[in-house]
């Protein structure tokens, strides 16, 4: 008996697409501050992706860590919820994936900051192994 199947098996896992928060991003693109986004919208990435580069470009390496962290996690969980399984393809091009790829970024430049090389190590292979096209715009 012949299966009929056009499901490549050796294809990886599908990319993983974030669902979008209109409210929250339109927010942020409005000049809101990231802290009052955070704060209403807990759950959007970006927000805290911000407030991440805002606390390293002043010299707070730690609480760009805290903030970058708790980015990585909230992008995590909504990763899982949308099927994700650990791995595979999270595309940049993808406008609502920028805010988990940029804590990501910003996770990986604060360990380093803060001395936790294989961290900062780890998470920028997370990045290229993610999104090469994010890794390229992140670090130019």
């Amino acid at each position: 008996m012949a299966m009929d199947t056009h499901e490549n098996l050796l294809a990886g896992p599908p990319p993983a697409y974030l669902p979008d928060t209109p409210e929250a991003r339109q927010a942020l693109e409005a000049g809101a501050k990231a802290s009052d986004v955070a704060a209403r919208f807990p759950a959007y990435s970006a927000a805290w992706g911000a407030l991440a580069d805002e606390a390293f470009a002043a010299g707070h390496a730690v609480t760009s860590y805290a903030f970058a962290r708790t980015g990585y996690h909230r992008g995590l969980d909504q990763l899982r919820r949308a099927g994700w399984k650990g791995h595979g393809p999270i595309p940049w091009e993808h406008e609502p994936n920028r805010g988990f790829l940029r804590c990501l970024n910003a996770l990986a430049r604060a360990a380093l900051a803060i001395g936790e090389k294989d961290e900062a190590e780890r998470c920028a292979q997370f990045l290229r192994d993610s999104s090469p096209a994010a890794a390229e715009a992140l670090n130019a």
